[in-house]
């Protein structure tokens, strides 16, 4: 008697997969595939690309004028011939940053001699001139010279600036106004000393009272380092001064410049124009230029 033969496989519904080949090495190994993956969301057009660009340049501007650099004009003219009238200066704001300093950054205190930008601090000698709008406190830029450093006890006499009892080696030239806006005209300039580092400016009456031996008196408008009575320049300020020493009102003036007032270090002009001519036409824009001052240091 034969026996049934009774089967437990049962059938399957998959249908079958058909083999593809891997790729292999010629060492039989199989290669690694990339799949690489299609990149999703809106594409980029011209105008989000150029969007783009210009944030990050605004936002870079915004950072380079709040912590690197500032431009400013120059109004008056209490620092001709160094800066004149219609010169457009950038500043450095980094060097003369306060602050903790490192070794390997481009930073230092501040210099005697030094010309710097720094907040109005006002005058208590003459408020009334402080509501000039070309003239309001904590809001006008100055720029003026560096002349005495926090402890320093600055005096004028006559001619000469002396401070710590020592005098200050200026350059004296004699020169005389023609336009309140327009470059002080040399009338006697002698060579350089090799200490001198900068150049002062006098009116030719002044300077022939004093080689006279007259008595160079200071401007009613004048309250301290003058007539006869020394000024201790304070703790973290300055006593600042104009080249134009005949037409400036500074620290002899009004008093020392705090240091949390500065805004930096002149660098150089990046552009000037000549305010003494008319404005006719846009030529005249390039004609006015003071093409020879663009891009000169302020020393």
């Amino acid at each position: 008697m034969s026996e049934s033969t009774i089967t437990t496989e049962e059938k399957t519904t998959e249908k079958p997969r058909a083999l593809a080949s891997r790729p292999v090495r010629s060492n039989g190994r199989e290669v690694e595939t990339r799949v690489e993956v299609e990149p999703t969301g809106p594409p980029r057009g011209i105008v989000r690309e150029y969007f783009e660009s210009a944030v990050v340049t605004v936002i870079m501007a915004l950072f380079g004028m709040t912590f690197i650099v500032q431009a400013v004009k120059v109004p008056t003219g209490s620092m001709q011939n160094t800066i004149v009238v219609g010169d457009h200066l950038l500043v450095n704001k980094f060097m003369l940053a306060p602050g903790p300093r490192l070794p390997v950054l481009p930073q230092r205190e501040i210099r005697r001699g030094d010309i710097i930008v720094f907040k109005y601090p006002g005058n208590p000698f003459n408020p009334e001139r402080d509501r000039d709008e070309d003239n309001i406190p904590f809001k006008v830029n100055y720029v003026k010279r560096v002349i005495g450093l926090p402890g320093d006890v600055v005096e004028v006499k006559g001619l000469r600036v002396f401070v710590n009892g020592q005098p200050l080696p200026e350059h004296i030239i004699v020169a005389r106004n023609v336009n309140d806006k327009a470059p002080l005209e040399i009338v006697e300039d002698t060579p350089r000393q090799g200490n001198e580092l900068y150049d002062v400016y006098y009116f030719a009456n002044k300077v022939e009272a004093a080689r006279r031996g007259q008595d160079v008196s200071a401007s009613p408008d004048f309250n301290f380092a003058v007539n006869g009575k020394p000024a201790k320049v304070p703790d973290n300020s300055y006593f600042v001064m104009g080249d134009d020493r005949d037409n400036s009102l500074d620290s002899r003036a009004w008093g020392f410049v705090p240091r949390e007032l500065v805004i930096g270090r002149a660098m150089f002009v990046y552009w000037s124009y000549d305010e003494t001519k008319s404005f006719s036409s846009p030529l005249d824009f390039f004609t006015n230029t003071r093409w020879r001052r663009t891009g000169t240091m302020v020393k």
